[in-house]
């Protein structure tokens, strides 16, 4: 379990980490263009890969696959330090974004390997919820003060000693178990893994360029791809016998209401975890120290709700009511933060950040023990693998909807305010919301329209009414989606948290 808990700190801590040392990095490398791509690159391979190592480690047994993943994933980190221009940082991130997919897709199975009884299960996993609390509560400080005093390459060759910790109890305590044992030869399902591929990565890109370059040819082929490869992988799977993708799980009420479920939990996180931070700095003037100081409570709190749920969850009768309480306080948190003000005092913002915490604390965890619980041992990997994979493509949507909303209510309401005031040529720089963050920039902007006659701060408050009012827009669309799930929720059938053992192939 200590090897387990350190390779998801390695995950959670290149994630959070990474974001702060970006804007050194770009200046650094010259390549402004590839800006997205450092991490949309990391995506795209980590979201392939997750259900397909997830399969793989039901037929094979996670632990070579939880080893090869160390191996790549730090490797490739170690790569990602030494790049010498942007492409090359891109290249290397999608190698760990291989590594990256590799490790969430097996290690987050091999829990319910070592503990069958789900009720053990749950105490056990508190070392996970606080691994990942852990490193996305340091991440971003350690982020920056490493870039400050040690240059940006050790923001990826910190995941060296983790690296190697987590591969030394891997190697020599993980025992190799296998679920499913192979009278015949095992035929692997490439083209499955292929159509995933096509799916996943098309879908991922179309999420990427939506908020940039609207409804486009190119952004409606890449979305006529991902639905064809997904009628395509449906069909393929359904008549394979080692399907990669067992159909047959989307058939189970209860799996699929659990799947509904994680997107839908994405999309809010993601969007809450995404825009709240530029709501505080860029429409209310904080600074980041202040803004991560209001943030940090809605990280904190996720883990320690997952320790309070383990401790709850196994005590009450219906654990589905869980879901229910999780997601009305996400929704609450959510509408907190649309109702909220430059004025609202921050005990009040991070009150909102609390609930929210305590709310996807909550959540995520159950989702996850359910899954398990409902999926049986066969389909225990692909089950779990499927949680995460789809809590990802939530957030990618979520991200791309709110910020297609925010990206063009931002842009409309700073054109009105250009016009009336007979400003136009300052469009390009004051269309970007950054320019509400960077004070730098804003004094210079301020100065030159000062020097041209006009009313620079006023002009600079439209612009933060105008964010403040689209990012209230997005969040209240999150705030929708989670009633929406728990309205969803009372889809899933009572999960009884029994105590089970069942048979495994000890390979070692």
């Amino acid at each position: 379990m200590l090897g387990i808990s350190f390779v998801t700190m390695l995950v959670a801590l290149d994630q959070t980490v990474v974001g702060t040392a970006l804007p050194t990095i770009v200046s650094e490398l010259k390549g402004f263009d590839l800006y997205a791509w450092v991490a949309t690159s990391y995506l795209l391979t980590s979201v392939i890969t997750v259900p397909i190592f997830g399969r793989l480690g039901d037929y094979y047994g996670r632990k070579p696959f939880v080893i090869a993943s160390i191996v790549l994933f730090t490797g490739a980190s170690v790569l990602c330090g030494a790049a010498n221009s942007m492409l090359f940082l891109v290249l290397a991130r999608g190698l760990q974004g291989i590594g990256g997919g590799m490790l969430v897709g097996t290690a987050f199975a091999c829990i319910p390997d070592l503990f069958p009884d789900s009720v053990v299960r749950l105490r056990w996993q508190v070392m996970m919820s606080s691994a990942f609390g852990i490193a996305n509560a340091v991440g971003p400080s350690l982020g920056g003060f490493l870039t400050q005093y040690s240059g940006w390459r050790s923001v990826f060759y910190v995941n060296l000693p983790v690296g190697l910790l987590s591969l030394f109890f891997v190697w020599r305590y993980l025992p190799h178990l296998r679920h499913i044992e192979h009278k015949d030869k095992m035929r692997l399902d490439w083209p499955g893994a292929l159509l995933i591929a096509a799916v996943l990565g098309c879908l991922q890109l179309f999420v990427e360029m939506l908020p940039k370059h609207g409804v486009s040819v190119g952004t409606a082929a890449l979305l006529a791809v991902s639905v064809a490869s997904a009628y395509g992988l449906w069909r393929w799977e359904k008549s394979f016998p080692q399907a990669i993708l067992p159909i047959d799980m989307f058939r189970n009420r209860s799996l699929s209401a659990l799947f509904t479920l994680s997107v839908l939990g994405g999309f809010t996180m993601f969007s809450m975890l995404f825009y709240a931070p530029l709501l505080f700095q860029g429409g209310f003037g904080m600074s980041p120290k202040e803004a991560g100081l209001v943030i940090t409570p809605l990280v904190v709190f996720i883990t320690i709700g997952s320790i309070a749920n383990g401790r709850i969850v196994s005590r009450v009768r219906n654990p589905n009511l869980m879901l229910f309480i999780g997601f009305a306080l996400v929704a609450i948190a959510c509408l907190g933060v649309v109702v909220a003000t430059r004025s609202m005092p921050q005990w009040l913002l991070m009150s909102f950040m609390i609930i929210g915490g305590l709310g996807l604390g909550f959540v995520m965890p159950n989702l996850t023990i359910f899954a398990q619980q409902t999926a049986g041992r066969e389909h225990l990997g692909i089950a779990t693998a499927l949680l995460q994979s789809l809590r990802m493509i939530g957030g990618m949507l979520g991200t791309a909807l709110t910020g297609t909303l925010v990206t063009h209510m931002y842009a409309s309401g700073v054109r009105n305010a250009l016009e009336s005031d007979h400003a136009m040529q300052w469009s390009s720089d004051l269309g970007d919301p950054q320019i509400l963050i960077n004070h730098d920039e804003q004094q210079t902007l301020l100065g030159q329209l000062a020097h041209a006659g006009h009313n620079g701060g006023m002009l600079l408050e439209s612009a933060r009414e105008a964010l403040v009012g689209a990012i209230h827009v997005g969040l209240a669309l999150a705030a929708v989606i989670a009633v929406v799930s728990i309205w969803q929720s009372r889809r899933v059938p009572p999960i009884k948290l029994h105590r089970q053992v069942e048979p495994t192939v000890h390979v070692d």
